[in-house]
């Protein structure tokens, strides 16, 4: 008999079994990363997020899980249904608490279904996904959404969840040498261009560099926090990480961890911070507090082309949205999720809506796919 048990810490479970169960190295699935989010107040009730972790137990073993959270509401999360919150509170239901099967704040395609790589996988998988349906049902909750799944986990979900998917602009290493080899790829305009926005950077008196998490002093840690945090607040966002989570970083993810940053003397004045697996690094936080054209573009994207092809990685994802990434090497990707609404009628309804955001989606796609940053072959 497989037991299903929701579990509201990740640290009820040990994290060598959990890791045990990872399909791939993806930082944003790690026990650490998640147990490091909920002991230093990232996670919490007041912000929207309940940790309702699932593991499916065979004679006591745990044999699959998945990273799950009770929602208030749908902040840090980068699959938007607000509308369809308000549509079903408008007909008299209560949307939230909600259930995701997520990497909180983290919009970046991973596993969600952690069953491990052997046989069994596929089977455990679909049992996960339903037992996370049938948790809802029971518990009459609204809906279950998983966000950011991997190809390879779409098939565990029935037709009775709704298939959802968007863009993302990620970088293919094609075994470059460097960065002028990466360069000579680009059709002229956007090698130019690139070329510009670097010479203003250099020619700033900034210094950049790239340093591991591991080797960053507490003053670092605590000033690259601060800029994270100050740039949100002044875009009107809300910071979620805290500076003990950030603190925590580079003990708990080691060489995970690289941050680009921006010295004007002994002061670091801007910063992006990334997280890398074995074959793809994740560009996640930017903050700074100089106004230098070129910057952004400079620690969050060069400096992590770079790094990937010095490192022979494969992929670099920078995170969500953005057509500007486009001209600066970067492709569309589909991601994909899977919603399951436990209203019939209501799942009927967001289903045919649903019909046409794909079409938009899939023309969206085709359009940036005609304007490709790199020279014809």
């Amino acid at each position: 008999m497989i037991d299903a048990r929701f579990h509201s810490r990740i640290e009820d479970i040990p994290a060598q079994a959990w890791d045990a169960l990872r399909p791939d190295d993806n930082p944003f699935v790690a026990h650490a990363f998640l147990a490091a989010l909920e002991r230093t107040g990232c996670i919490r009730a007041n912000w929207g997020w309940q940790a309702h972790h699932l593991g499916l137990y065979e004679d006591g073993q745990l044999i699959a899980a998945a990273p799950l959270y009770l929602k208030g509401n749908s902040h840090g999360e980068f699959v938007f249904d607000w509308s369809w919150a308000s549509a079903w509170e408008r007909a008299g239901g209560d949307y939230y608490p909600k259930l995701l099967n997520a990497a909180p704040y983290s919009p970046v395609p991973g596993p969600r279904l952690l069953a491990g790589t052997g046989p069994h996988a596929g089977a455990r998988r679909q049992a996960l996904a339903s037992a996370m349906s049938t948790f809802a049902q029971r518990m009459n909750i609204s809906s279950v959404h998983a966000n950011f799944l991997r190809d390879d986990e779409l098939a565990a979900f029935g037709n009775e969840w709704l298939a959802r998917s968007d863009v993302q602009f990620h970088w293919q290493n094609h075994g470059h040498t460097d960065f002028a080899d990466f360069l000579g790829a680009l059709n002229h305009k956007k090698r130019k261009n690139i070329r510009q926005e670097r010479t203003q950077v250099s020619s700033s008196g900034l210094a950049i560099e790239m340093r591991c998490g591991s080797g960053l002093s507490v003053d670092e840690w605590r000033r690259i926090h601060e800029l994270y945090e100050s740039t949100f607040d002044a875009k009107g966002n809300h910071a979620a990480l805290t500076r003990a989570f950030f603190l925590t970083l580079g003990e708990t993810l080691g060489d995970s961890v690289q941050v680009a940053m921006a010295h004007d003397g002994n002061d670091i004045v801007a910063m992006a911070l990334f997280l890398q697996s074995r074959d793809t690094l994740y560009g996640r936080y930017w903050g700074g507090e100089v106004d230098v054209p070129g910057l952004h573009f400079e620690l969050c994207y060069y400096q992590g082309i770079e790094y990937a092809i010095r490192h022979g990685l494969q992929r670099f994802e920078p995170g969500a949205q953005g057509e500007h990434k486009l001209a600066r090497g970067f492709l569309p990707v589909r991601t994909h999720s899977r919603h399951y609404l436990v209203n019939e009628d209501f799942r009927a309804a967001v289903r045919a809506a649903l019909v046409q955001e794909d079409a938009a989606v899939c023309e969206y796609a085709q359009h940036l796919h005609l304007h490709s940053p790199y020279a014809r072959r």
